[in-house]
């Protein structure tokens, strides 16, 4: 599997609590802008793509509390909820959200080497961070939003480990912009 990580931007690094669940006083940052159609289809498409999603605890909490309730004409909703799911977490124990496995942070590498499709990874800062620090991450999809916070959680914080990346498309969509990145290897 191909290990995936999507994430709302904004110029600043910022990915923190781009819906406006109450994390902090400056979220909901991303529907103050269109993404477009394009941009739609893109997020659609990605998880299609995907065979399941590993998520971190926060963001499984997160998304748990919410998916199960919500459908769509497009079918996002239905993919969300019916995929398999796994969380790296040492906490949790009974999860609740259908199809989903905890997992330890070892296993991420036994699930990258297994075929498929795409192992999708949203939100999921700590996780993400871990990520990166251990090479396992393959592509970046980020859509990067057209604002300056100042302040909330950055994706990439001070000291993250060096991680080079290709670019394989950057476009425009609504006012938001798309970058596909590819992990270079050597």
């Amino acid at each position: 599997m191909k290990v995936v990580v999507t994430e709302f931007v904004t110029l600043d690094g910022v990915f923190q609590d781009p819906g406006g669940a109450g994390e902090f006083d400056r979220g909901g940052w991303a529907f103050r802008f269109d993404r477009g159609s394009e941009g739609d289809k893109f997020k659609l498409d990605e998880l299609i793509a995907a065979d399941a999603q590993l998520l971190g605890r926060k963001t499984y909490d997160g998304f748990a509390a919410a998916w199960p309730s919500m459908t769509d004409e497009a079918g996002f909703a239905e993919k969300m909820n019916s995929m398999p799911k796994y969380v790296v977490s040492s906490t949790l124990t009974e999860p609740t959200w259908n199809n989903t496995t905890v997992i330890g942070f070892d296993d991420v590498a036994k699930l990258r080497a297994e075929p498929g499709g795409d192992l999708l990874v949203a939100g999921s800062g700590r996780l993400v961070q871990a990520l990166l620090a251990s090479g396992l991450v393959d592509e970046l999809h980020l859509m990067v939003f057209p604002v300056v916070l100042g302040a909330g959680r950055r994706l990439l914080e001070a000291g993250s480990s060096e991680a080079p990346f290709e670019l394989l498309e950057a476009r425009p969509s609504g006012q938001t912009t798309i970058m596909v990145l590819r992990a270079k290897r050597e």
